[in-house]
């Protein structure tokens, strides 16, 4: 369990989110919640199956499953 105030006690989530409001939201002018909600799901569509990974080597995580796969 994290400890209140440190943000380095579940760094994974907060490198996700910082990813996700640069990449998806701030860059963008978005103007109802809905749009909002449609912008963050398809980021994490694109997260968890199309951007390249650093710890998996710059694949996308489809392609590294891929390669145990075959």
């Amino acid at each position: 369990m994290s400890r209140r105030g440190n943000c380095y006690d579940n760094a994974s989530m907060e490198s996700f989110f910082s990813h996700l409001k640069t990449e998806a939201l701030y860059s963008y002018d978005i103007r109802t919640m809905d749009e909002v909600q449609r912008r963050i799901e398809e980021f994490i569509h694109f997260y968890n199956n199309n951007r390249p990974q650093r710890k998996l080597n710059k694949l996308t995580p489809v392609q590294y499953r891929r390669q145990f796969a075959a």
